[in-house]
């Protein structure tokens, strides 16, 4: 009997002993199996995303250097058309000074210049009434006969066809810049006092600002409808100066090429 159990026990403790070690071949087996794919996984997976972040910054950077091709082109034409720039400002000017210069020679245009020049201690002499009087002057383009007498005798409308001759002779002179540059820098300089005297009529001309009863608003930098033509002369004073200087520099050039 106890040798019946006794070699049931052996037989039992060898049975665990073999699946003990079955069990150790085979999962020892899969985990390193299981070892050597990740090992070899992870550097291809590391080599993939290299690559495709590598890709992506390449195409980034091609963009922004296609970015910048593009503004550099910009920039390049845009620095060429300076020239082209001084030519177009100098016939802007031109343009303007001959056509506001013969619209002097209208009378409603002589009319709506009284205010300026009523008020103006720099050339108020030019009138024969006092400044007060001027409200009575006609509207532009009016047909008041009374009106009509009083800015005749106020010297109105001779005052401005004299002013319209020397603001056309200005576009003049301004316009003979390629055959005497030298002419029209003294023509642009003339152009820039005209520009400055006109600016002064913001602080002399009561009708250049917003003023009257029912106005929610009045005085600076409110400006109505005279002061918004006024300070449309601080560009012309700007373009005056800048055409002078290009004409004073293309003169000295051709007599230095002369000398």
């Amino acid at each position: 009997m106890f040798k019946g159990l006794a070699s049931l026990l052996r037989r039992q403790f060898l049975q665990v002993c073999i699946c003990r070690e079955l069990s150790a071949v085979l999962f020892g087996s899969n985990f390193a199996l299981a070892e050597e794919y990740t090992a070899k996984k992870e550097p291809l997976m590391l080599g993939t995303s290299t690559q495709g972040s590598s890709a992506h910054q390449s195409l980034a950077r091609a963009a922004q250097a296609e970015r910048t091709g593009v503004l550099r082109s910009f920039y390049d034409i845009a620095a060429r058309l300076d020239r082209v720039g001084f030519g177009m400002l100098r016939l802007g000017l031109v343009i303007v000074l001959c056509w506001i210069g013969g619209l002097k020679a209208t009378n409603y245009e002589a009319e709506g210049i009284v205010p300026f020049v009523a008020n103006s201690p720099l050339m108020n002499f030019f009138y024969h009434h006092p400044a007060p009087e001027y409200r009575e002057q006609n509207p532009a383009g009016g047909l008041n006969i009374a009106s009509h007498e009083w800015n005749e005798t106020n010297g109105t409308y001779v005052f401005s066809y004299g002013l319209g001759c020397v603001i056309v002779g200005l576009g003049i002179l301004i316009a003979l810049h390629p055959l005497f540059p030298q002419v029209a820098a003294v023509g642009s300089f003339l152009v820039m006092l005209m520009a400055c005297t006109t600016l002064t009529f913001l602080t002399t001309t009561p009708e250049a600002w917003v003023s009257g009863p029912g106005n929610s608003v009045h005085g600076f930098p409110f400006l109505a409808l005279p002061g918004l033509l006024v300070v449309k002369d601080s560009i012309m004073l700007g373009a005056a100066i800048l055409t002078m200087a290009d004409s004073a520099k293309t003169y000295l050039k051709r007599i230095g090429e002369t000398l």
